[in-house]
């Protein structure tokens, strides 16, 4: 039940602030430019990427033991 009612929580909470970007974006009285529309795509599409790909690498590095704590051993240290 828990469950469910996050998952509610946070599908009303994208709800309202997809509504709420889209009234601000209609209610500007400016236009943006077919130069602008690209400029503003391209940074969504890259900043996108760019997250995603550093998620990916993130996850990789925990599967592969990359993220495991380092021991090191002094030269004298050593177990005869």
């Amino acid at each position: 039940m828990a469950k469910i009612l996050f998952f509610a929580v946070m599908a009303f909470f994208l709800a309202v602030s997809v509504w709420w970007a889209a009234w601000v974006w209609g209610s500007m009285d400016g236009e943006l430019s077919t130069d602008g529309n690209i400029a503003l795509t391209l940074g969504i599409v890259l900043s996108m990427v760019v997250g995603v790909g550093l998620m990916a690498l993130l996850f990789h590095s925990a599967r592969r033991g990359y993220d495991e704590q380092v021991e090191f051993e002094l030269p004298g240290e050593r177990d005869a």
